[in-house]
């Protein structure tokens, strides 16, 4: 077991899962986003970057959820990514209030050629797993990470 909490087995299970679970994806995460700083791009970045690049443009407060991001920090993030001209804020011409992310040019560039390494090297981190023990880890992940999983 990774904990040494001494308490019920049902409360031992879970902080032991959960200690597994975070350092794997700590270690995981962690050898992924080495390759990052050779664009000089944080792992936000990269999310927002990428996150426009599939979905196309979006509010901040729409991208901040997609990349688990407080409105804060998401906000820093997209200045960032401004100050380098890889993304713009335009305003909606109907509600000037609605502003929306937008990938520019140079940021299209920049994540269409870091996205190709990214899969490869996702792909090589979870080539340890079968395809089935992947979509199993996938199917527990998304049951976990539900906000309502206790009333299922």
């Amino acid at each position: 077991m990774g904990t040494k909490f001494k308490g019920s087995k049902k409360e031992i299970h879970a902080l032991d899962a959960f200690i597994k679970l975070k350092r794997a994806a700590e270690s995981v995460s962690s050898r992924l986003i080495a390759d990052f700083a050779k664009s000089n791009v944080t792992e936000s970045q990269f999310g927002v970057l990428e996150t426009l690049h599939h979905l196309g443009p979006l509010c901040q407060k729409s991208l901040g959820d997609k990349i688990l991001k407080s409105t804060g920090n998401i906000t820093l993030v997209i200045d960032n990514l401004e100050k380098r001209g890889l993304v713009d804020r335009v305003r909606d011409t109907q509600d000037r209030r609605y502003i929306t992310i937008h990938l520019t040019i140079e940021g299209k560039k920049l994540i269409e050629s870091m996205f190709p390494d990214h899969v490869k090297r996702v792909t090589e981190e979870f080539s340890v797993l079968s395809i089935d023990e992947q979509e199993t880890l996938g199917n527990i992940c998304r049951k976990l990470g539900k906000k309502d999983h206790h009333n299922e």
